[in-house]
């Protein structure tokens, strides 16, 4: 794939505070509050809540955020969580979350919500599902029951659930599918399935860019769907299996074509590596549940990289996961504690880590905000890849991705790595490991 030239992906983003883009609508403002290169910083008014960007959003798929309470992740600070639209209208059901006050209170959670349309299981349970220009046809995992979700329908049940953002349903094709008309389909059907199209309540919601790995597609989903003039846009179809160089670049001509003065949200992405890479292409919001399920087997996020806590290497091991970090698993618990609960599957061993995994997410993206706020954000690029390839072994996207942020990485990729390098091939997060 031949990526268009780096002079049009290269922007510059004023620091003049009389210049710094914002938008309003009736339940969201945005405003970028500092800017360096393509990475910003920015605040998000919600009707909950007033999130700041770049963030991680913890994913809650059936309105709980697994081995956490509300209060644990408010100790956390977590600003906004996702829920998962498919999921919570198969079980307790929109109406009866509507009337017991919508998701915040249902959960008993005070700050952001968002709620995805139901699109992502057009991939992940294709095989219980059926496509068409009316909506997708589901069969429920739960009864074996069908279940058509319609674009007026996705929305409408956002809107029972009551969260503070709300995703248009969109056309999910596996952006490894090697089907040129499939991916132009999908794309066209996403624009149709516009909220504006259809009699509903839509000022929260966000509309998808999709596309594939083809620039000329995200094009033209960029072109209709900015001229639609939604609250803010979400970059999909991504975080599926393509390569790491396909997807940064596709992260990279999705950021510069979307308007500057909107949020930006890299749907299903939770590697920090990734995070840190969109943030600096001038991303802003990002779910996943890799964070939480990958602490489920016992694999904890450092800034070196993971540990996986179940190898013999632990059990002697008297240090905290990380002697960074400020979260209680960090302050009362060590290594070789935490081995020895998670090589006997002991069910408080994935709380610890998942407080861990959360925390960490957490701090990254704070540190990022400061970072740009300080105005020495590729110095903190510069380091947080320093600890985690400390042999110079940076990716070979990874430094690709720099050059179009503008981040110099000389003294830190120092090392030649071929393309082929481990770390240039993605995943999808959502799915790596499996239960």
């Amino acid at each position: 794939m031949v990526l268009a030239g780096r002079s049009n992906l290269k922007v510059m983003a004023s620091n003049s505070a009389t210049q710094l883009p914002s938008s309003t609508s009736p339940a969201l403002k945005f405003e970028v509050v500092a800017a360096q290169g393509r990475a910003r910083t920015a605040r998000m008014t919600l009707p909950h809540f007033t999130a700041e960007t770049p963030m991680f959003m913890p994913v809650g798929t059936q309105g709980s955020v697994k081995g956490m309470t509300c209060d644990q992740m408010l100790d956390l600070d977590c600003h906004v969580i996702l829920g998962n639209t498919y999921h919570l209208e198969s079980r307790p059901g929109s109406e009866l979350v509507s009337q017991m006050g919508g998701l915040h209170e249902f959960i008993g959670w005070p700050r952001g919500m968002l709620t995805d349309s139901g699109g992502f299981q057009m991939v992940s349970l294709l095989h219980l599902a059926e496509i068409t220009e009316e909506g997708v046809t589901f069969q429920s995992p739960v009864d074996g029951s069908r279940m058509l979700l319609t674009p007026e329908e996705s929305i409408q049940i956002q809107n029972r659930l009551g969260a503070d953002i709300i995703m248009a349903l969109d056309d999910v094709v596996p952006a490894t599918m090697q089907d040129p008309a499939r991916f132009e389909e999908a794309t066209h059907r996403t624009t149709r399935q516009d909220p504006e199209c259809h009699p509903c309540n839509a000022y929260l919601c966000f509309m998808n860019i999709i596309g594939g790995l083809d620039p000329a597609l995200r094009e033209i989903s960029l072109r209709d769907l900015v001229a639609r003039n939604t609250p803010g846009y979400a970059i999909g179809g991504l975080a599926g299996g393509e390569s790491k160089d396909d997807f940064w670049r596709m992260v990279a001509i999705s950021a510069a074509g979307l308007p500057p003065g909107k949020p930006r949200y890299v749907m299903g992405i939770g590697y920090p590596l990734d995070i840190v890479v969109c943030s600096a292409l001038g991303a802003d919001m990002y779910d996943s549940v890799y964070p939480t399920r990958t602490a489920r087997f016992g694999v904890a996020l450092v800034p070196e990289g993971v540990l996986k806590l179940k190898n013999a290497e632990f059990a002697n091991d008297f240090r905290p996961i990380d002697d960074t970090c400020s979260c209680s698993t960090c302050k009362d618990y060590t290594r070789a504690y935490l081995h020895n609960v998670i090589a006997r599957n002991i069910p408080s061993a994935a709380i610890l880590v998942t407080h861990h995994n959360i925390a960490y997410t957490q701090a990254l993206t704070r540190r990022m905000r400061q970072a740009i706020k300080d105005q020495v954000f590729p110095d903190w690029v510069r380091n947080y890849l320093r600890k985690m390839f400390p042999k110079g072994d940076v990716p070979v996207w990874v430094r690709e991705a720099m050059v179009v942020a503008d981040i110099d990485l000389e003294g830190v990729a120092t090392m030649d790595v071929p393309r082929t390098h481990k770390e240039d091939r993605g995943a999808n997060e959502d799915a790596v490991f499996k239960e």
